[in-house]
């Protein structure tokens, strides 16, 4: 949009000539009714200039066949996306609407542009409010990726002058850093979120002794199977043996790459011996390298490769991904210290897998189980010959086994915990995480030399107690990272966590933001905890909210996604609501004598609360099993009729008995009215 003084000269009022400048509102209006007359003024032209176009088909291709408009058209169009761009980097969106080389699609421009409108607006309408004297004290709702820059003054963006009035203890923790730009718009593959088995990334094998299946390979991925008629045999057979190598293909591309070589693993001979224990060098005498480059890392590979052991360790954000993401990796040998950039070096992590896999050098960890599966999930890496200073600390019976209680214990370092909760995404990492980082790794290597000398002491100089570890460790080393799968059944797992007891309508509104908030986190890349929170969740389906409000009155705070798709949480609740309101539930594992929820809502009066008469056999819910509330026989105040025996004669007198009773009652209540 021009100035106004070379494009609207007579919008300017004659009292913006005797103001001063100091006065006015922006420069060139006085006041705010000025200026936006003038915006609308504009729009309204540019709309009109915009329908006078040749609309796109027979008229624009003939149009674009002369040179001339061709380039007056490439010319306006670069102007008119630098300017989108410059107006969507002021207000902190993503901006490369004008890079051909990241956006070249005109879809994933407009879906960059209604992205950015609803992030500017939203600040608009925030702005609105306050000028009003209108607070608004709820986080603007923005999609996932655009949040509005805020600067959140914590221990890693305080400035020095502020940070040196306070002592270390009195700095904020960070567990969440709202004004951070989520990495995986920058991953060069998209994360799978799919529903579907989780299938190895590994495509290339070193240190291999059993070559790596066919189906795993870049070729074999990209290269259609072979179809049944393609083969040259009856067709029958062809069917059989397609079957039989889908089969096999799914055997393979499912299993650990590594299993042979782990199976088949013996630690080297010298890790028996007595060790003398390498004393670590101190941490300001110890260089230590941040690996962000393609370069850095075959560097850092090739110095791993010449070493007989290294110590590794992984920090990891699981609050704002679904599956989580591997945010740093640590590495210390026994002179130096790396840090590794896992957001920046993702798929490039594979190159690490020759050192990882070489059987030869000792990698050291502290409590892998989790570090094995993230490996595997995000970079395709595998461990072979790995000490467990965690397995150590059991088969010692430290007591407590804990990393900081072995720092303490060996070599009498207080670690600082301060930053365990910390959102691992920042970038630039501050000087304080960066050294919390490294000391889990530096000291690491001088703990595994002290425990396996206790583990040989405590042998008598046999090797048995340092197998046992070795043993455990490459138990560790063979899981497999197992991809969550959602089925119809999913929710009946936490359902009986919760011990709680919903009827038939809570049920099916639990079932159904259970499968909405799976749904949820799988496409916009959140976790559960993100988009609603269990005791949410279960607090909405026992209320089961008429109106929109009351979901928003069942979360506090409330999650932004459930604001943005409040109308169809709505929508879901509704649906439960109109389901028949049966028998009450009864919580999983719960005698049918157990005590019923006061909040028990009946339609038949008739049924009491103590009538177990005709709940299901097994004391259990009546649970859905097939994504809906199944349609149940009414409840009956009469159990089924028995011929031939005295009970059968008893239930017909109780029925003529009680059904005169109500026949009184009815005539009362008609006499009454």
């Amino acid at each position: 949009m021009a100035p106004p003084s070379t494009r609207e000269p007579r919008v300017q009022s004659a009292t913006s000539a005797t103001k001063p400048d100091g006065e006015m509102v922006l420069p060139g209006f006085p006041d705010a009714d000025s200026f936006v007359k003038f915006a609308l003024g504009s729009v309204v032209a540019v709309t009109k200039a915009s329908g006078g176009l040749p609309q796109f088909g027979d008229e624009y291709d003939f149009y674009r066949s002369f040179p001339g408009f061709q380039a007056f058209c490439e010319t306006q169009g670069d102007r008119l996306l630098q300017c989108m761009s410059r107006v969507m980097q002021y207000h902190g969106c993503r901006s490369n609407i004008k890079d051909r080389s990241k956006v070249t699609e005109l879809e994933d421009k407009f879906d960059l542009l209604v992205d950015a409108n609803d992030v500017i607006l939203e600040r608009v309408g925030i702005l609105l409010d306050e000028a009003s004297g209108v607070n608004k004290n709820q986080q603007p709702v923005l999609p996932a990726g655009l949040q509005v820059p805020k600067t959140v003054v914590s221990s890693w963006n305080r400035k020095a002058a502020e940070y040196g009035k306070k002592a270390k203890s009195e700095t904020f923790r960070l567990l969440h850093a709202k004004n951070i730009i989520r990495p995986q718009l920058k991953f060069r593959e998209k994360i799978d979120n799919s529903n579907t088995p989780f299938l190895p990334k590994i495509f290339i094998k070193p240190n291999a002794q059993k070559p790596l299946p066919q189906a795993l390979s870049k070729e074999r991925r990209e290269r259609p199977q072979d179809r049944p008629e393609d083969l040259d045999v009856p067709p029958a057979l062809a069917d059989f043996i397609h079957q039989q190598r889908t089969q096999q293909v799914e055997q393979d591309m499912f299993a650990h790459p590594y299993q042979y070589e782990l199976n088949h693993f013996t630690p080297p001979d010298s890790v028996f011996q007595k060790p003398q224990p390498q004393l670590y060098r101190p941490i300001e005498e110890t260089p230590c390298h941040f690996i962000s480059s393609l370069d850095e890392l075959v560097e850092l590979n090739e110095k791993l490769l010449n070493c007989q052991e290294f110590a590794v360790d992984l920090e990891h954000h699981s609050y704002r991904s679904f599956l989580g993401l591997t945010c740093l990796m640590q590495i210390s040998t026994r002179t130096e210290d790396f840090i590794i950039d896992t957001l920046e070096l993702r798929s490039d992590m594979y190159i690490l897998n020759e050192s990882l896999t070489d059987p030869a050098i000792v990698k050291v960890f502290h409590g892998a189980d989790s570090d094995i599966e993230w490996l595997q999930k995000d970079f395709g890496l595998y461990v072979v010959n790995m000490f467990d200073t965690h397995q150590a600390a059991r088969l010692l019976n430290l007591g407590r086994h804990s990393l900081d209680h072995l720092l303490k214990l060996y070599c009498n370092v207080d670690s600082n915990k301060q930053y365990q909760l910390a959102d691992w995404r920042i970038r630039p990492l501050p000087e304080e995480m960066l050294s919390y980082a490294r000391d889990d790794t530096h000291y690491l290597l001088y703990i595994y030399d002290k425990m396996r000398l206790e583990l040989w002491e405590r042998g008598n100089g046999q090797p048995v107690q340092l197998q046992v570890v070795w043993q455990r460790s490459r138990d560790i080393c063979l899981k497999k990272f197992i991809k969550p799968i959602f089925t119809d059944e999913s929710y009946l797992e936490l359902y009986r966590k919760q011990k709680k007891h919903l009827n038939t309508q809570q049920l099916t509104a639990f079932q159904l933001l259970f499968a909405w908030r799976d749904k949820t986190a799988r496409r916009e890349d959140e976790s559960y905890g993100y988009v609603l929170p269990n005791h949410m969740m279960l607090k909405i389906a026992e209320e089961l909210p008429k109106e929109p409000q009351g979901i928003i009155a069942c979360c506090n705070p409330v999650p932004p996604l459930v604001r943005q798709q409040i109308n169809e949480m709505h929508l879901l609740i509704q649906q439960a609501r109109e389901m028949p309101l049966l028998k009450s539930e009864v919580a999983a594992g719960v005698k049918k004598s157990g005590p019923l929820p006061s909040a028990e809502r009946l339609e038949n009066v008739l049924f009491g609360p103590h009538d177990c008469s005709h709940a299901p056999p097994d004391g259990y819910p009546i649970i859905p099993t097939n994504g809906s509330v199944p349609v149940q026989k009414q409840a009956s105040l009469f159990p089924e009729e028995k011929e031939d025996n005295l009970l059968g004669t008893t239930c017909l007198i109780a029925r003529a008995v009680i059904t005169y009773l109500m026949n009184l009652v009815l005539k009362t209540i008609k006499r009454v009215h």
